[in-house]
């Protein structure tokens, strides 16, 4: 097995726990969540004694499904994956076919778990958490949870997990969360983002929060603008079902952006717990300032890519790829949006997000553009002083950069270029950092909600993004085209630089 972390990171071993995946044959469950905790398994975190237990539609053996863990988890981890570690996890692995939308469809869970608190028929252990994960469709959210309360399976230390999207809009995000909350208390409702689970997103809270570097100008007197890019080079990959009736901004800015949105521009909370942070982000969600529907037109930009070449491949067009053959879609696979949050910190400063599929680079990154030098002292033939830029790098090399501008070494004269400074968290914290999932999974049975979103947040979120929504689907227009392994449509481009601003290009 890997050595366990050492120093300030030694991890202890979780108390036994169950977790059962609904959903737990699908992708989600294979790519990411398997893997992650057979990760925590490596590493310690597991009790042998906990278990794991994928439930489906599928009416599959237990070891046909463990198979199927297996090949997912060699293809996932790699190197990591050893016949060791394998043979740790293999005995916490189960299997239960359910009809999750069915009354009665959960006798099989009932009799795996049991009525006591720790399943079996076990009531001697009280206290033993049991972790519903639904990595299901939307619209099973609230069946499946109203049916695990009918079922009996539902004790005090029972947490559900919810995947996004969480409705498609602000009503149908309150059915959503009415009907689980009918079953359970809001402390027990997980809402994950993954995006806020990764090391350069928490490491944003310590950088703003536990060093005065930076707070003085983190401010409009401070910041010119904020940006925030989420750029994929892939394309929907097999997801043109669920996707044709997304799109981009309900499927990325309505929950991973927004997020990021708020804890690079939210207040100080007091004090560094759940309910602390997530009202501070509420705050945030509340001071955006809407759009109007003359704004939307001018201060939005949803395209759709067309066939093109992307890391030196052909690639189809998203119609292609979902195969409507030739039937036109509206659905936006690209956005760039410029907003402002209206408050006394930060009006005045504009932020610009953009998000797209088949784009010419993949990353996402927090722009935090600060503003000119009031007088500049150096001489006229010197380069134009850059303003200072922080940029924080999210994936896939997550890590923090400051431009600045420095004096060329030399007898040349006061010369002068911006150079950066560059932490990487993997050059800096040698070994592997866990994915996000790892992170949020055990923080679900830990009981710690710091990084999950709360209802209020999710409905203040929808309030935004719908008018949006429903200015684009009354319009006749369609989506911008723009070429696979381009940056988008150049109105995107436009966007910003009728301002006299420019994306950022560390993503090229």
């Amino acid at each position: 097995m890997r050595a366990p972390h050492s120093g300030h990171d030694r991890l202890t071993t979780m108390s036994p726990f169950d977790m059962i995946v609904f959903g737990g044959t699908g992708d989600l469950a294979m790519r990411k969540l398997m893997p992650a905790l057979l990760h925590r398994c490596i590493d310690g975190q597991i009790d042998a004694a906990s278990r794991i237990v994928g439930v489906g539609r599928s009416n599959v053996s237990a070891d046909a499904y463990t198979k199927r863990v297996e090949e997912a988890c060699r293809k996932s981890m790699g190197g990591d994956f050893t016949e060791r570690s394998w043979s740790a996890f293999v005995p916490c692995l189960d299997y239960v076919a359910v009809d999750a939308a069915s009354e009665d469809g959960f006798s099989g869970l009932q009799r795996l778990l049991g009525p006591g608190p720790s399943g079996n028929g076990d009531a001697a252990a009280p206290g033993r958490v049991r972790v519903f994960y639904l990595a299901t469709a939307p619209d099973l959210f609230g069946p499946t949870c109203v049916n695990l309360g009918r079922a009996g399976l539902v004790t005090p230390e029972t947490r559900v997990v919810l995947e996004k999207p969480i409705g498609r809009d602000l009503s149908s995000s309150r059915a959503i969360n009415d009907a689980v909350g009918s079953v359970f208390r809001e402390e027990q409702i997980f809402r994950i983002d993954h995006y806020l689970g990764k090391e350069a997103v928490q490491n944003l809270l310590a950088l703003r929060f536990a060093n005065t570097l930076f707070e003085p100008v983190w401010n409009a007197s401070g910041v010119d603008h904020l940006q925030i890019t989420v750029a994929e080079t892939l394309g929907i990959e097999g997801r043109g079902g669920y996707y044709d009736h997304s799109g981009a901004l309900r499927d990325m800015v309505q929950n991973h952006m927004l997020q990021l949105l708020c804890l690079t521009t939210m207040e100080p909370p007091a004090r560094f717990e759940p309910d602390a942070i997530r009202d501070e982000k509420r705050k945030v969600l509340h001071a955006l300032r809407p759009l109007t529907d003359a704004e939307v037109v001018t201060h939005t930009v949803r395209g759709q890519y067309r066939a093109g070449v992307v890391d030196g491949k052909q690639v189809p067009g998203y119609v292609d790829e979902i195969d409507r053959s030739g039937d036109p879609s509206s659905t936006e696979t690209f956005v760039a949006i410029k907003g402002e949050i209206a408050n006394w910190r930060w009006g005045g400063v504009p932020f610009y997000l953009r998000t797209g599929k088949r784009l010419a680079g993949r990353g996402s990154e927090i722009v935090v553009q600060f503003r000119d030098v009031p007088h500049d002292i150096f001489p006229i033939a010197n380069t134009r002083l850059v303003p200072n830029r922080l940029i924080i790098r999210v994936q896939p090399d997550e890590g923090i950069r400051l431009d600045l501008m420095t004096k060329v070494p030399g007898t040349g004269g006061m010369r002068l270029r911006p150079a950066p400074l560059d932490l990487s968290f993997a050059e800096e914290f040698h070994g592997r950092s866990p994915e996000a999932y790892e992170r949020l999974l055990l923080d679900v049975v830990r009981g710690d909600s710091t990084l999950f979103m709360r209802r209020d947040e999710i409905e203040a979120a929808w309030s935004w993004v719908e008018p949006i929504l429903q200015v684009w689907e009354d319009s006749s227009e369609p989506p911008r085209s723009y070429p696979a392994g381009s940056w988008g449509p150049s109105s995107a481009i436009a966007l910003i630089e009728r301002d006299g601003r420019t994306w950022s290009e560390n993503l090229d």
